[in-house]
């Protein structure tokens, strides 16, 4: 059996590669199409099998450890995969290299607080599309507006119902 499955994963592989540098109905070279294996990669997972959706990548931007902890491991059972910043300017500089689909971010942080982290993002033209939900324990509607203001496209105040937060995050990812 062993030597009917390594030929057969070769001759996979090989059209893979041969189908990644674009080959048409020409022989292939073992060796080519090595430098099209992030591209390759990329279209095969966005065609993950029985039907299941492209898992959507969450930035999540708080200064508390157990916080960013409790959101990562809650996300992730929800099937999103999830990036971390602990303060505004990782979180432009996480949004700007991951280009998550959705932001999730804290008010109250060292160094750049959310709101300030907000308005970086929308300055820049290729993060501004990207959804922020604000989410902080000041529960005032002030709160609310001046997040609105920042360029939040939704405020949720703690503690939150997770099917509440859940249903926020669905509604800017479908």
């Amino acid at each position: 059996m062993l030597s009917f499955v390594a030929p057969t994963r070769a001759r996979v592989a090989q059209w893979i590669r041969a189908f990644a540098s674009g080959a048409k109905g020409r022989r292939f070279d073992p060796c080519r199409g090595y430098h099209s294996y992030p591209t390759l990669k990329n279209v095969m997972e966005s065609d993950l099998p029985n039907g299941q959706p492209v898992k959507r990548t969450i930035l999540v931007v708080d200064d508390f450890d157990d916080t960013r902890l409790l959101l990562k491991t809650w996300l992730e059972k929800k099937g999103f995969n999830v990036v971390e910043a602990e303060n505004g300017n990782q979180a432009v500089a996480a949004a700007e290299k991951e280009r998550p689909d959705l932001i999730i971010m804290d008010i109250e942080m060292p160094e750049l607080d959310g709101l300030a982290a907000t308005r970086k993002i929308r300055s820049i033209k290729e993060l501004d599309g990207i959804p922020v939900v604000a989410v902080s324990a000041y529960g005032a509607r002030q709160f609310r507006a001046d997040a609105l203001a920042a360029g939040c496209s939704e405020y949720v105040s703690t503690p939150f119902e997770p099917d509440h937060l859940e249903k926020v995050i669905r509604s800017f990812l479908s």
